[in-house]
């Protein structure tokens, strides 16, 4: 059983920095597609950072370009989002997702397993 568990989310000012982490655990493929999504109420859920396990491929969103940094840890079968100089619109639930191929690092269709999601809270 597939199961993506996020951690790090929180409240932090604007201009600060945190660290989410999405632990993976059951998935079988030997490459697939991982990343970050968000979504406010209201609002459709957006791509935040992804990328592919089997290459060196990675995504952003436009927004987070420069300041957001996916990364993972194989042995710890974890990805991370690093996110700094955040500011109030990136406050959001964000989640952890994964694909499997063929997937796609631009938008979330495809991507079936999902963590339960952790809240950022951005404040001016």
């Amino acid at each position: 059983q597939v199961q993506l568990v996020e951690s790090g989310g929180g409240s932090v000012q604007a201009g600060g920095s945190l660290r989410l982490s999405c632990a993976v655990s059951g998935y079988t493929y030997s490459a697939y597609c991982l990343g970050w999504f968000r979504q406010v109420p209201g609002k459709e859920r957006e791509v935040v950072a992804t990328f592919y396990s089997g290459g060196r491929s990675t995504y952003y969103a436009d927004s987070v370009k420069g300041r957001f940094t996916i990364s993972r840890d194989n042995a710890k079968n974890t990805a991370y989002l690093q996110m700094n100089s955040l500011n109030p619109e990136d406050t959001a639930m964000y989640y952890c997702a994964a694909a499997s191929p063929p997937c796609t690092l631009v938008k979330s269709d495809g991507y079936k397993d999902w963590g339960p999601g952790t809240q950022v809270t951005v404040s001016s």
